[in-house]
């Protein structure tokens, strides 16, 4: 009963549709026709360039190998972290741009079930500039939701050992990008934006401990989520 009744409604909303367009065929045409003209006519005049600044939210999902051959234990807590973010788009066609975003990130950086218990490892600043190529699915739309896949490259540096350790060393890394996010047309140049990214950042790291212990290693994966809001402003 209830499925006759949904195709029954269905039926009646598809009956009463053509009919209107029946009726009014030129206007509707005339109508949709401009509309896309005007939406059209409005990207193309754009620039190719896209500038957007972000608040960012940096979430790591840490992991690491046994810290050996010693200490024991595993790196699986790595702080939280909010930032400020700049990106510049380029769009090859309406479809297609690519993205390269820059911000900084200060982490704490800590391992547990070691020989020694919990341990702070004090913390280190990242810098992980990301390219990547982006596929906008509504480019001509008030509202245009993109997906994008690259690269990453992570700098680390300034890292300040902690309370245990006399020198930490963070190998810099290469590793894929994800991202999906929105763009919401304010006017023809300014827009809102959302947008989430999973970077995979792979660190093979060195503890010294001042002589106590020979050199302690561990293979690090940070791989955060990287979750952002902000604006964006394309050049005419």
């Amino acid at each position: 009963m209830n499925r006759l009744l949904s195709i029954s409604i269905a039926l009646t909303s598809l009956f009463a549709t053509t009919s209107c367009f029946a009726a009014y065929p030129d206007e509707m045409t005339e109508s949709a026709t401009t509309q896309i003209m005007q939406n059209t006519s409005e990207t193309d005049n754009q620039g190719p360039w896209l500038v957007r600044t972000r608040a960012l939210l940096v979430v790591p999902e840490a992991s690491s190998s046994t810290i050996k051959p010693d200490l024991g234990g595993k790196v699986t807590d790595i702080s939280t972290q909010a930032t400020l973010e700049v990106d510049f788009n380029y769009f090859f066609t309406r479809h297609i741009s690519t993205e390269l975003i820059l911000a900084t990130t200060n982490h704490a950086v800590t391992a547990k079930d070691t020989a020694l218990g919990k341990v702070d490892l004090g913390n280190v600043n990242l810098l992980p500039p990301t390219l990547t190529a982006v596929y906008h699915f509504l480019p001509d739309s008030h509202i245009d939701p993109y997906v994008g896949a690259g690269i990453n490259y992570t700098y680390f540096y300034e890292v300040n050992p902690g309370s245990v350790a006399s020198n930490i060393n963070y190998q810099n890394s290469f590793g894929p990008a994800l991202q999906a996010g929105v763009d919401i047309a304010l006017n023809k140049n300014w827009s809102l934006n959302a947008d989430v990214k999973k970077i995979y950042i792979n660190s093979d790291v060195s503890v010294e401990t001042g002589g106590l212990l020979p050199t302690q290693k561990t293979s690090v994966d940070i791989n955060p989520w990287v979750i952002g809001v902000g604006v964006g402003y394309r050049f005419a």
